[in-house]
């Protein structure tokens, strides 16, 4: 028989606002968005975060920007810092880290922890729970709500259900009592159109799926049938994984207008590779494949990947397949919106089959050298101590945003 497990979902709320009203007394009670320059209006780009007190307006995280600006036009706007929210980050896993190796990083401001050993140092599960959203808000300020459960999927449920500053714990044995009530979108895997279909046959609560039988739901959704009805019962035996490695590493830039010059695209796209390949020498890490990704002014978006033989880290190489795709992509007679670079099928830069001889070796280990020695340069003098000519010219469209994405 399976031991119990005590797992808690630790979630930050609204993290990038919530580290804004900290630094910023005078946010505190306010309507805070996190995110795009709303130009009044006119703003391109998206929201990143925003407070509790701007989702009484209905705004929303992934919204665009201009539509923020016109549901609160006296919201705070503030541009994100990723330096200063990596920063809190770190101390808020610090202090998990105190309670448990078995910690499970989910984004910035989001983990798992299996405390199930922990009690025999620091008591009772739901105690630790207790204990970590204390010590976060008298620590550092901010405020956490926690899920307490046999499993993740439970204790994911139980965080959702618990914000802003909530505590919720499922104890063994209740998980039906708990999820029966819930509307079947709280399932994980259960997305819009597979919410129709169960609707369709019926199902509005987790309850109704859990008195299912599993051969109905297979025989509709195939093996994602019986994985939603184990899950409808509370069952999930995925153990919290502390060590993952990041599946990509990538990078976009919004233009601040849409654009048809080929030369600007393809500049932009040179520096994308560079940060991106920065970032995979940093992480020690190597590129096996690149995806990029294209949207025009319709916001139709497409991506397109490749493999890349032998794997690298250089901005050059990532850039090259990169452009050799874009070249694939119809888009002559439409204006570009976006533009990314992403490094995909990551492998450790040691004992990599970039190491291997071949006929062009030499060219590559200078390229690398050379991204090195640039490296150095940056990390003593700044990132702006040295760049390409190409990237000094004149960028009339390139006043954009970027982001980032992956690790």
């Amino acid at each position: 028989m399976t031991a119990i497990r005590s797992i808690i979902h630790l979630d930050m709320d609204a993290f990038y606002a919530s580290v804004e009203q900290l630094d910023h007394p005078a946010y505190r009670g306010k309507p805070v968005v996190v995110g795009a320059d709303p130009k009044g209006g006119a703003g391109r780009g998206v929201v990143a975060a925003c407070s509790y007190e701007a989702r009484r307006f209905g705004i929303r995280s992934a919204m665009p920007i201009s539509r923020a600006y016109r549901l609160c036009p006296a919201a705070v706007f503030v541009r994100p810092r990723g330096e200063r929210y990596a920063e809190m980050s770190d101390r808020i896993f610090a202090i998990l880290r105190e309670y448990t190796d078995l910690m499970e990083p989910l984004s910035i401001d989001e983990a798992f922890l299996d405390v199930t050993a922990s009690q025999r140092l620091f008591g009772p599960a739901e105690g630790i729970a207790r204990t970590l959203k204390a010590r976060i808000r008298s620590e550092l300020g901010l405020v956490a709500s926690i899920g307490l459960a046999p499993n993740k999927f439970l204790a994911k449920v139980g965080s959702d259900l618990g914000k802003p500053d909530g505590c919720v714990t499922v104890a063994p044995g209740q998980e039906r009592v708990f999820l029966d009530p819930l509307p079947i979108s709280r399932l994980w895997g259960v997305g819009p159109k597979t919410e129709a279909r169960l609707q369709q046959m019926g199902f509005r609560t987790i309850g109704q799926i859990a008195r299912s039988r599993v051969e109905d739901l297979e025989g509709i959704l195939g093996q994602g049938g019986r994985d939603i009805w184990e899950m409808a019962n509370g069952e999930d035996d995925r153990p919290v994984e502390p060590e993952q490695e990041a599946k990509s590493i990538g990078t976009e830039h919004t233009f601040s207008e849409d654009t048809e010059d080929s030369a600007v695209i393809r500049r932009t796209l040179l520096e994308l590779s560079d940060k991106v390949g920065s970032r995979l020498r940093q992480e020690g890490v190597l590129a096996g494949g690149v995806t990029l990704k294209f949207r025009d002014h319709r916001f139709h978006t497409v991506t397109r990947a490749a493999m890349l033989e032998p794997p690298t880290n250089v901005g050059d190489d990532l850039f090259r397949e990169a452009w050799r795709l874009l070249q694939r992509v119809e888009w002559k007679g439409s204006r570009v919106r976006l533009v990314g670079v992403t490094a995909t099928r990551l492998v450790p830069a040691s004992g990599s089959a970039v190491g291997q001889l071949s006929l062009f070796s030499g060219a590559r280990n200078a390229k690398q050298e050379l991204a090195r020695v640039v490296d150095k340069i940056r990390d003593r003098y700044g990132q702006t101590a040295i760049t390409r000519a190409s990237l000094l010219e004149p960028h009339p469209m390139d006043k954009g945003r970027r982001k980032k994405t992956g690790r």
